[in-house]
């Protein structure tokens, strides 16, 4: 529910495309947003007004004069009382009439009309999309302040590829997400590590953890709504990349030290979530070992580098945050650990409250003493935990 309480107005031009704000609509409702819907005529060609009213649970306006609106004014009322406005998909012809003031239809009347930001979604066929026309229109309204959502590059409708294809609806939600997020974070270089790291036995066997990577992923989005430039270093792990965000995959302890090592002093926060082994194998077997060869084989271990405490001895080096998952006495190791690798904040929580899972309870530990955060969804706690990361770095 990361759009509870914002209230936004939901434009649908004509276009194959808008079939796909019905999806927009759900999720976007899905995340608490109140949303009000205005549609072309030539929208309606495509999907029903119907539709949408009954995923948003609102009336839908497509005529300008609504008999509906006592005062007649349906793109005063409609523009005025929200939050955001939205078209997607907006068409070519939609982007000319906007870029050039024009208002003659109900949608167009209210992106002139309106008292809030407006973002558009792009769709139409990639030679319309390239023509200078198009690229004239779409910079006049980046220079008017309006943003720009896509599009995105793909097969069309129509057969061609290239770009005009309107962003998916999941997409466009995550741009809606990190809109309403307070840049905290604007023009800081944040990096980041997560996932386990794997150490190999053999050419098929390792050492690994169950940590599933999604505290770190979502400390990535996060990071990257509040407005920063986001480097995430991941361990193995079946989780999407976080729009945004540049990932560099590694596997095992060495390959993210070197990753992150290369890249630490250039970046003003390290958040060390990765659950890093502690050790690896000395003596990896170059095959895959088998049963049948003979006696049980002897692994030699060594310790993996501590990558956290390497980027905190660094001269002029980033705020460092660290993070300790506990079985048990979480204060007592928490404390010790940010005391033995000379980190600002360590985040500590107990590995039954969130290890692997979708939720978590995590409790802060920095000079000003200890903060226990309310059991949540990682998501949340992420956006809290960027939150106090930027108090303490003195940008909040």
């Amino acid at each position: 529910m990361e759009l509870k309480g914002k209230r936004i107005a939901l434009g649908v031009t004509g276009g194959i495309a808008a079939y796909k704000a019905a999806e927009l609509l759900r999720l976007l409702v899905k995340q608490g947003a109140e949303v009000r819907v205005a549609m072309t005529e030539g929208a309606a060609h495509f999907v029903t007004a119907t539709t949408f009213q009954a995923l948003s649970g609102q009336p839908v306006f497509i005529d300008q004069w609504d008999a509906r609106m006592p005062n007649a004014m349906a793109h005063i009322d409609l523009s005025r009382q929200v939050d955001l406005m939205i078209v997607a998909p907006a068409s070519a012809d939609f982007l000319a009439r906007v870029a050039n003031g024009l208002a003659d239809n109900l949608l167009t009347t209210m992106a002139l009309a309106r008292a809030c930001p407006l973002l558009v979604a792009p769709a139409m066929n990639r030679q319309m999309w390239e023509n200078p026309a198009t690229r004239r229109n779409v910079a006049r309204l980046q220079a008017d302040g309006i943003g720009l959502l896509g599009p995105a590059v793909g097969e069309q409708a129509c057969g061609e590829v290239g770009a005009g294809r309107m962003l998916e609806p999941e997409d466009i939600v995550e741009a809606v997400q990190a809109f309403f997020t307070p840049r905290l974070l604007a023009a800081k270089k944040v990096l980041l590590t997560a996932g386990p790291t794997f150490e190999a036995i053999d050419a098929v066997r390792g050492i690994t953890n169950l940590s599933s990577g999604r505290m770190g992923y979502a400390l990535a989005r996060a990071a990257r709504h509040a407005g920063a430039a986001v480097t995430l270093v991941s361990g193995p792990v079946a989780l999407p990349t976080p729009a945004g965000v540049e990932r560099i995959n590694v596997r095992s302890a060495l390959e993210m030290q070197t990753a992150v090592m290369a890249r630490a002093a250039a970046s003003d926060i390290f958040i060390a979530v990765a659950a890093v082994a502690d050790y690896r194998v000395a003596n990896v077997a170059g095959h895959k070992l088998k049963k049948d060869a003979g006696g049980i084989p002897a692994l030699e271990l060594v310790e993996n580098p501590d990558i956290l405490a390497g980027v905190a001895a660094l001269e002029n080096g980033p705020f460092c945050v660290g993070f300790a998952a506990e079985s048990h006495d979480l204060e007592k190791h928490a404390q010790a650990k940010r005391q033995k690798k000379k980190v600002p904040l360590l985040v500590g929580n107990l590995i039954q409250d969130g290890f692997g899972g979708d939720e978590n309870r995590l409790v802060l530990f920095d000079d000003h003493g200890i903060h226990p955060l309310p059991p949540a969804s990682k998501t949340t706690l992420a956006r809290q935990l960027i939150e106090h990361i930027a108090h303490l770095t003195g940008v909040a």
